[in-house]
């Protein structure tokens, strides 16, 4: 079978594993966040840490609690990297630096798993299975509730409560996400994906030489790496490497896994508003926008202009040969237009058109479908924001799903669009300035631009990935990189909590004749139009300089 053939194969498989999955789990995340029911474990962790969890709460309490439960994360995560050499499973790894600490601390509580270490070589199986993992699911099952929370404001009238933030944290952890990445975990481990509690083992190689081989508990911290759109490897080489990623079958149960939630929380949302055709318009949305990018990536991989890839016949640098070229870029694709940042290709090595269509997925800010509940709530800002302005094109009070927008919510829409930037464009400023990050370029130019856009764009928009050229693992770069993560993530949830409080405070609006209806393929180009719009206009200075000027070069 040939390579292309075979990347045809794979996705029509994925489209129809997602497809068969979005009715079932869209249907099952809106039970869970709906039901008046706790389970007993719930009851017992509720009351061990003084929880009521039949207590609604307004959007700051919500927003309080969160921001609690991640300030304590930082923390913890922080002084077990730091304490690791002194607890059991150390394997003989030494403390984390302080800054790479820090930067690895926020990186996973802000589910950006951003990594500029060696995990094999770094982190105790303690830290990687107690500290990185347990982020994995608590920082996704964070994104969840908050998505949640703000489409019980689109659903909510007259009210100034959008549940309760440790229940949700609880349910989306327990009852989404562990049983799913218990079952990914076993598929995994029978792709061959290892799973151990082995320290690094010395072993000769057929040239007589000696080589140490690293195991560990890989296949579970896999599962939700994947499943949590997180995408900290638990190696350097992340799923390129083959005991994370072995074979084609475990390459596209990844990308299953990638998608698997973002994509059926429009269900989940058309569920919850009672509107299931709102949750395809936006799914199609994002379907569109995910299907050009991939055919830019894929097209300009292919192609492979450039003169050493054209003179070999292959743009294969960077990428594993047991993948090839068509399913590194569904992978590369599905990770950046998530807030996943996983990786099984070298993104530095793709063309500059090819690379620059990865980079403009992370500046779409991860909607299409993005991070899991970040994705979906992300859309749905845009989706007010593009149903105001069909608003002031025909002079009426623009609504949506029955909520007039006025003021006050463009004012949190504005606030929402701008922040991440304003975190992306600062932080790539002050960076440039600064030689001891400049002087860690892989390549000079633009490719070299390029690499320290990608850096920032992908810690701004918390996701995690990287062109590999550049290197960070300085006391500046981790420091930076660690602050425009937190920028990137909790300011535009403060935002959005915000603007569902607001939403679930009016009273619903009857739909009329002038009314814009949401669910029509003419919505969908408009919320894709705006999409591309306020991102063109945002970054195109920066990608002309970047990526752009080196594909015309």
């Amino acid at each position: 079978m040939g390579s292309t053939t075979a990347f045809l194969v794979a996705l029509a498989v994925l489209v129809l594993a997602l497809a068969a999955a979005w009715k079932p789990l869209g249907d099952h995340m809106a039970r869970t966040y709906a039901s008046e029911r706790h389970l007993a474990p719930e009851r017992l962790l509720y009351r061990a840490v003084g929880v009521d969890p039949d207590a609604d709460q307004t959007w700051a309490a919500y927003l309080r609690s969160l921001l609690a439960f991640s300030f304590v994360g930082v923390l913890a995560l922080y002084a077990l990297l730091r304490l690791q050499d002194r607890l059991p499973l150390d394997t003989g790894m030494a403390a984390v630096s302080p800054s790479q600490a820090f930067e690895t601390a926020t990186s996973f509580v802000t589910n950006t798993n951003w990594q500029s270490y060696a995990g094999e070589s770094t982190m105790s199986h303690l830290s990687q299975m107690a500290g990185l993992a347990v982020q994995d699911f608590v920082s996704a099952a964070v994104g969840m509730a908050v998505a949640v929370a703000v489409l019980r404001g689109f659903a909510r009238s007259r009210s100034d409560r959008l549940g309760n933030f440790w229940v949700d944290l609880t349910r989306g952890t327990f009852r989404v996400l562990l049983p799913i990445a218990a079952v990914a975990a076993v598929l995994l481990m029978a792709g061959g994906v290892v799973q151990n509690l082995v320290g690094p083992e010395s072993r000769d190689t057929l040239a007589g030489a000696s080589q140490t081989l690293v195991g560990g508990p890989v296949a579970s911290q896999e599962a939700i790496k994947e499943l949590g759109t997180n995408g900290g490897g638990f190696f350097n080489a992340n799923s390129a490497h083959p005991f994370e990623n072995p074979n084609p079958v475990t390459n596209l149960l990844q990308v299953f896994l990638i998608l698997l939630i973002p994509v059926s929380l429009t269900r989940t949302f058309g569920v919850m508003v009672g509107q299931v055709r709102q949750g395809v318009a936006v799914l199609a949305a994002m379907a569109l926008v995910f299907t050009a990018s991939l055919a830019v990536t894929t097209g300009f991989e292919v192609a492979h202009p450039g003169t050493v890839p054209d003179s070999v016949g292959a743009s294969l640098e960077g990428k594993e040969v047991r993948f090839g070229v068509e399913q590194s870029a569904l992978f590369a694709t599905a990770t950046t237009a998530t807030s996943t940042g996983a990786v099984n290709s070298a993104h530095d090595s793709y063309t500059a058109i090819g690379g620059g269509a990865l980079l403009l997925n992370m500046m779409f800010g991860e909607t299409t479908p993005g991070g899991v509940g970040a994705g979906l709530y992300g859309i749905l800002v845009l989706a007010v924001l593009s149903v105001f302005l069909a608003g002031l094109m025909v002079g009426r009070t623009p609504e949506y799903l029955g909520k007039k927008i006025g003021q006050r919510e463009i004012r949190f829409v504005a606030l929402y669009v701008l922040a991440t930037p304003a975190a992306l464009l600062l932080g790539l400023g002050l960076a440039m300035t600064q030689d001891v990050f400049v002087g860690n370029f892989g390549n000079d130019g633009a490719h070299g631009f390029s690499e320290g856009l990608y850096a920032l764009t992908s810690a701004a928009n918390n996701n995690g990935s990287a062109f590999a050229g550049l290197t960070t693992a300085t006391t500046f770069g981790n420091t930076v990189l660690g602050i425009v993560m937190v920028a990137g993530r909790f300011p535009p949830i403060v935002f959005v909590l915000a603007l569902a409080g607001s939403l679930a405070r009016q009273t619903p609006t009857p739909p009329s004749a002038g009314t814009l209806p949401t669910h029509t393929p003419l919505f969908v180009g408009l919320l894709v139009g705006v999409l591309v719009i306020v991102t063109g206009l945002t970054y195109f200075p920066a990608l002309a300089l970047g990526p752009l000027a080196e594909g015309l070069s």
